[in-house]
């Protein structure tokens, strides 16, 4: 485990920040010296996960890019992990939620970015980390929007590291499997109606079908790999997707 406080002095940005992966990311940017900026459209949990890290909450619906846009984004540190899911057949998949998904998941993190990045040139130092998913990498059916956004988001963040290096800036992404979020926990009751499953059935039989590691990935080790890619020892890491799937996309 990173122990050194090797984000003093820094400014992180922690979107989805009130619970699951982001609240796990907040506490440990914090024990590395970051200030963090939580940002979540859940007042109340963004302002709880402030408080525990002496940090700093923001109340913003990220599909609102003018609300995006009129953010401080003056942040040494960009964590995009705000997301949401939704689980139907291609031919019946809402357009508009396709759209919102997208917006969500993929506009707002360029448009966060294209706001940090002037900051982070003119200190010469910057790291985003863009919380991608194993599905950034592989498909799978019935999750046309989510899908489609985790793999923009892999190509944004390697023209981000492209763009980035002159100026001491890295962009990496993460890419767990199922991890024991509200946001996966809120897939049982979809995943078991789609496939005609009983919900108790659906983490072993859907959710960790494909991988070889029987168990969902806990917040904390997602936030162990953002330190990790904020830290020295990832100077030299850009472009890269960290893969944490339980070899899921080995097979």
């Amino acid at each position: 485990m990173l122990t050194t406080r090797f984000l003093d002095g820094r400014r992180a940005l922690i979107t989805g920040g009130a619970s699951g992966i982001g609240r796990a990311c907040a506490v440990r940017l914090a024990e590395a010296g970051a200030s963090v900026v939580v940002v979540d459209r859940d007042a109340e949990g963004a302002k709880r996960v402030a408080e525990a890290v002496d940090g700093q909450a923001v109340t913003v619906d990220l599909s609102d890019l003018d609300a995006v846009d009129a953010l401080d984004l003056d942040v040494d540190v960009v964590v995009n992990n705000a997301g949401l899911q939704h689980v139907a057949p291609l031919h019946e998949f809402p357009v508009d939620r396709f759209s919102f998904i997208l917006r969500l998941m993929l506009e707002a993190p360029f448009r966060l970015v294209r706001g940090a990045l002037p900051h982070m040139y003119e200190r010469g130092w910057g790291r985003v980390v863009n919380i991608s998913s194993v599905h950034g990498l592989r498909a799978s059916a019935y999750k046309s929007a989510y899908v489609t956004a985790k793999h923009g988001l892999e190509g944004l963040s390697k023209v981000i590291a492209l763009e980035g290096a002159e100026h001491g800036v890295t962009s990496n992404c993460i890419n767990p499997a199922y991890v024991r979020t509200p946001l996966v926990e809120g897939q049982i009751a979809d995943q078991a109606k789609t496939n005609g499953l009983p919900e108790d059935e659906v983490i072993g039989r859907v959710m960790l079908a494909r991988a070889s590691v029987k168990r969902l990935i806990e917040p904390e080790e997602v936030a162990e790999a953002v330190a990790f890619l904020c830290s020295p020892a990832a100077a030299s890491m850009t472009g890269s997707s960290l893969v944490m799937d339980g070899g899921w996309s080995a097979s």
